[in-house]
């Protein structure tokens, strides 16, 4: 039997993922959480094969926070994050932090219980969208590298350079080097035009979160 464990703070998702997966012979829902930290929680204290984890939990833990921690138990589960997010930060921070696949929320039951099936036995699931960028990125030479991909998103959440240098522990004179290679990987001469680019192209999501107010070259 492959166990599984649903991390979402949607009751209504969880509800779907459990009617979907339990008619699968050979899986069994052994837990569900409502957050981030729980799902770390029962991974510590059942055991667990994969674990379905979304990105998102509103505040609190991320799901790649979880999903670090998770991994980096002894013998841990397998994790596959299933979200609605198809953004190179998202994808690549969770593959960073030890997710086994990535796929999307509109992902057919049966390529669903597939996925599981496959990070059960240690393979790699990914969506079709999601491998179709991943490909994309390694042939496309002029990509942002995560660490000019992690100062746009801070920038297209309205922080200045300083704001940025403080929260990534950079001097200014170093995020204003990313900048400028941002500019010219993007072909684009500001700030905007950058957050533009970048978010039709999905390199980063788009900045509907909280804008700090604050701007600055």
């Amino acid at each position: 039997m492959i166990r599984i464990l649903l991390a979402d703070d949607h009751p209504v998702v969880r509800a779907g993922l459990r009617a979907v997966l339990e008619t699968e012979p050979g899986f069994v829902i052994v837990a569900e959480a409502s957050t981030a930290e729980e799902a770390v929680e029962r991974c510590a204290e059942i055991e667990v094969d994969v674990v379905l984890m979304d990105l998102r939990f509103g505040a609190g833990t991320s799901g790649i926070d979880a999903t670090s921690a998770i991994r980096s138990r002894p013998d841990p589960p397998h994790v596959v994050v299933l979200t609605t997010y198809d953004t190179d930060a998202d994808i690549l921070a969770a593959l960073d932090a030890g997710a086994a696949g990535y796929l999307l929320k509109d992902t057919p039951p049966d390529e669903l219980a597939s996925a599981v099936r496959s990070a059960a036995a240690g393979r790699a699931p990914l969506s079709p969208a999601v491998a179709g960028r991943l490909l994309d990125r390694m042939r496309t030479p002029t990509r942002l590298s995560p660490r000019e991909t992690e100062v746009l998103s801070l920038v297209a959440l309205g922080l200045s350079n300083q704001l940025i240098s403080r929260k990534l522990f950079l001097t200014e004179a170093t995020v204003k080097s990313h900048l400028a290679h941002i500019y010219g990987k993007l072909g684009v001469g500001s700030r905007t035009a950058a957050v533009a680019v970048a978010t039709e192209r999905g390199i980063i999501r788009a900045p509907h979160l909280r804008d700090t107010g604050h701007s600055g070259r």
